[in-house]
């Protein structure tokens, strides 16, 4: 059998059955149920045939019986943007849309990803990573930078498990909550200043979107619930030599992972105008609330479009 790796005219996708998965099993799910909701209306709405597939163990012979040609992922987190999901679309010669197995995993895995950005000379905060929360409390009072510190499980988006401790009787809960999630333990110096986002499409740099977020920083609440007073301002008002700043750096942290499609950079730029780059998404959210639809929009790309680019690149990358 020879598989059929993509990319596809719009006339040829109209002829393919386009499968948007969304769900999953990770602790994103609800917002992946949104995003996929989202994008199988704005697909249906450019007379796409799309059926909406919802992540589970029973995923391969659902994609069989379901007859899908095309793979939309809509699935945040771990399973879905960590390369899992993306190696068995390629071990069924299923094109999908955004990056492939090995950009998935880097992206997803916070400690990794620094250490490519880092070897790519992209400026990202100092960390030290610890296997477990035993060791991470051992280490407590001889880390390298001074609280406050941020906590984080390495293999979580959305800011599931994201403590900001400002002070030394902080640290232990923060550990201790952190360590209930995926991945290793990352404890990071903490950057004060502006939270930005940048957005890439098909290599591009799109723009920087200002997030004045009502609570300390932008977490979960912030980025999904509804009334949650958080700003969102684009173009970023910045000045020009920032804000081109900021673009080269979430076009490099995309460029660096070797990501397909769409990504999303979180990144913070200090009161004295030093950038530092957070983390990348390579599935970014596309809800109401989401930054790359809203920094696309700002671009004249409105959101059927933008789904139909991100689409128009799935492919098989392996």
């Amino acid at each position: 059998m020879t598989p059929n790796r993509g990319a596809f005219t719009k006339d040829e996708l109209k002829t393919k059955r386009v499968g948007v998965l969304f769900g999953g099993l990770s602790a994103e799910r609800e917002v992946s149920l949104r995003t996929g909701a989202a994008v199988a209306g704005a697909l249906r709405s450019l007379g796409y045939d799309v059926v909406e597939v919802d992540v589970g163990k029973d995923l391969p012979a659902r994609l069989i019986a379901e007859k899908v040609d095309v793979a939309w992922l809509a699935v945040h987190g771990r399973y879905g943007e960590d390369g899992c999901l993306q190696g068995l679309l390629e071990s069924m010669f299923i094109p999908y849309s955004g990056s492939g197995v090995l950009a998935s995993a880097l992206g997803m895995d916070k400690v990794y990803a620094k250490q490519v950005f880092v070897a790519h000379g992209i400026p990202t905060p100092a960390y030290r990573a610890f296997k477990d929360a035993e060791s991470a409390l051992a280490a407590a009072d001889s880390l390298p930078f001074p609280f406050p510190v941020v906590v984080k499980p390495s293999r979580e988006g959305s800011s599931v498990g994201v403590h900001i401790c400002k002070k030394r009787e902080d640290y232990d809960a923060a550990v201790k909550d952190a360590a209930k999630y995926a991945g290793t333990l990352l404890v990071e110096q903490f950057v004060k200043g502006r939270e930005v986002q940048g957005g890439v499409l098909d290599d591009e740099a799109l723009g920087v979107i200002e997030v004045r977020a009502a609570r300390e920083f932008y977490d979960y609440e912030a980025k999904y619930k509804a009334g949650s007073g958080t700003q969102y301002l684009f173009p970023a008002p910045l000045p020009p030599e920032q804000y081109a700043r900021v673009n080269e750096v979430s076009l490099a942290a995309h460029k660096s992972l070797g990501c397909s499609g769409g990504s999303r950079s979180d990144v913070i730029i200090t009161e004295g105008g030093e950038v530092f780059l957070l983390e990348i998404n390579t599935l970014p959210g596309m809800t109401a609330t989401s930054l790359l639809p809203k920094i696309a929009a700002g671009r004249g790309i409105d959101f059927p479009a933008l789904c139909e680019r991100l689409l128009l690149g799935a492919s098989l990358k392996a």
